[in-house]
């Protein structure tokens, strides 16, 4: 009799920690959008905006070789153990000395990079020919490469939060972070360009990442110490658990990675299309994937801990079921492609041959977005389970296995060949990583969820030609009619797709979308 109200507890609680990540990420996005609406304005999808995409290369490598964006999913369960055993001292101890160690190291790279730049930019981007591009790329990655720092940090600051169950001020970091880039973009890009977004992504760091968090992590408690201990046993413990990550190649660092390095074999503009198109399909990835994923974690980590398998499979296959919302979202956005890119962006130096080519891009991109919010949340069971080297070694393997399809897809279909290939890889990782998961932890309701998600993409293709012959048809005239047309087409298209999606989930009696609009209807 108590393991149902402790179990109803523990749903409770991750759905108030997913509303709160889930309204952090929604608004980061937008945030976000608003800053990519911004760098259109500014310099379009011209070669300056390619350098400036290209500034974030050798920073998300040294991000990734030090897993700064893993600190919460192998730190967690660390100190998690200690909170569960009542030894909160130990993990405060722990945290001090993983700090330090992997701090300076950190720094120790920085400085490595600052020196060998040039070099560098020139490896990660072969095609890149035009010296002046690769200057200005060069100067940027100078400005934007210490804010690692401040990510690592802030990536330990936020998961001792999380593991106290407190979401808020962690939910700030990326608001913050955007709108840094935002104001230094708008503030020195009319002396330095787009050097300024850089200074503004530096100083968005400083202050949402590591300044602000800093603060969180002291109110729950943090305990900080000058303590270097090379042989306590956490130390070698987080290396077991962070090595496989660092070694390995993620679904996010690779697709950061791919899309800018065959892009820089094609036109100037591509790889700031490519971006672009990006940016719109990860809002659907963070509003879902990553805010149900990131608040999900902590306690699939705690059942882990506890032994609870059952009750954390179930866990995941509710998560992975409400994901497949995604499918008919994307399907929504891939029929109103060209009024949401002129809608964010068409404005300044973004053209109309600029939205031509971006909303050429998204459909391929979208066909992606459930299996990037998907395999944030699986791999987070694998991560719960304290176990990274299998998902690494599994995601390295996907990532070279991708390769020969990017370069296929460049050569066949140029930009939107390597936009495929990044869906393409995504697919791949997601399903074949549950399946696997299915098997070794025996969980019994896996068919299930694929007949789920098989249901959601008949009926997001039936949606969708639907709301494509609508669209060609009923509204034919509004796409003459400039901004005020796209955004008629945009509303008129949505509250028909909200109504038909309502409709669909009432007679073939699927719960994930009757429970989410019923639930939004009672809000609103």
């Amino acid at each position: 009799m108590t393991g149902r109200p402790k179990t109803a507890s523990l749903y409770k609680k991750v759905g108030i920690a997913s509303a709160i990540m889930m309204t952090s990420v929604l608004l980061s996005r937008f945030i976000g959008l608003l800053r990519e609406a911004v760098i259109a304005y500014s310099g379009g999808a011209q070669a300056e905006v390619d350098a400036y995409q290209l500034a974030f290369v050798l920073p998300e490598f040294l991000n990734h070789l030090v897993a700064t964006g893993f600190l919460s999913v192998t730190f967690i369960p660390i100190f998690n153990q200690y909170l569960v055993n009542d030894n909160e001292e130990e993990g405060w101890k722990s945290f001090s000395i993983i700090f330090i160690t992997f701090g300076s190291l950190l720094l120790g790279f920085i400085l490595i990079l600052l020196i060998w730049t040039e070099p560098l930019v020139g490896l990660v981007a072969p095609g890149l020919k035009d010296m002046e591009v690769k200057a200005l790329a060069v100067r940027m990655t100078r400005i934007v490469l210490p804010g690692q720092f401040f990510f690592f940090a802030g990536g330990l600051f936020m998961a001792v939060q999380f593991s106290k169950e407190r979401f808020f001020i962690p939910a700030l970091a990326p608001l913050i972070y955007n709108t840094g880039i935002i104001i230094g973009g708008l503030a020195l890009g009319p002396w330095i360009g787009m050097e300024g977004f850089s200074w503004g992504a530096l100083i968005g760091a400083l202050a949402g990442n590591f300044i602000l968090q800093w603060f969180g992590a002291s109110r729950s408690g943090m305990k900080f110490t000058l303590n270097l201990d090379l042989s306590h046993p956490d130390l070698r413990r987080y290396l077991l658990l962070t090595a496989p990550l660092m070694l390995g190649l993620s679904m996010t660092f690779s697709t950061e990675f791919l899309f800018r390095f065959f892009g820089s074999y094609l036109p100037k503009g591509t790889i700031a299309s490519l971006n672009y198109g990006i940016r719109i399909m990860l809002v659907l990835v963070g509003l879902f994937g990553q805010a149900i994923g990131s608040a999900s974690f902590p306690f699939m980590s705690r059942l882990a801990a506890e032994g609870r398998m059952h009750e954390m499979n179930r866990l995941l296959n509710q998560t992975i079921r409400y994901l497949a919302l995604v499918i008919p979202f994307s399907a929504l956005l891939i029929v109103l492609r060209y009024e949401v890119v002129y809608i964010l962006f068409e404005r300044g130096k973004f053209d109309a041959a600029a939205t031509d080519l971006t909303s050429s891009l998204l459909p391929f991109l979208l066909v992606g977005a459930f299996a990037f919010s998907a395999q944030t949340v699986v791999v987070r069971g694998y991560y719960a389970m304290k176990e990274t080297l299998f998902p690494s070694l599994f995601g390295t393997a996907a990532v070279l296995l991708s390769i020969p399809f990017f370069v296929a897809g460049m050569n066949l279909w140029g930009a939107r060949g390597v936009a495929l290939g990044v869906s393409l890889s995504a697919l791949f990782q997601a399903i074949i990583l549950y399946i696997l998961w299915n098997r070794r932890s025996s969980n019994l309701e896996g068919k299930r969820v694929f007949r789920r998600i098989g249901e959601m993409i008949f009926l997001s293709i039936l949606l969708g030609t639907i709301l494509e012959v609508f669209k060609r048809t009923a509204l034919f005239w509004f796409g003459h009619q400039g901004l005020i047309g796209a955004l008629l087409t945009g509303v008129i298209c949505s509250c028909l797709f909200l109504i038909l999606l309502y409709l669909a989930g009432k007679i073939f009696r699927i719960e994930e979308i009757s429970g989410l609009l019923n639930k939004l209807i009672r809000k609103s």
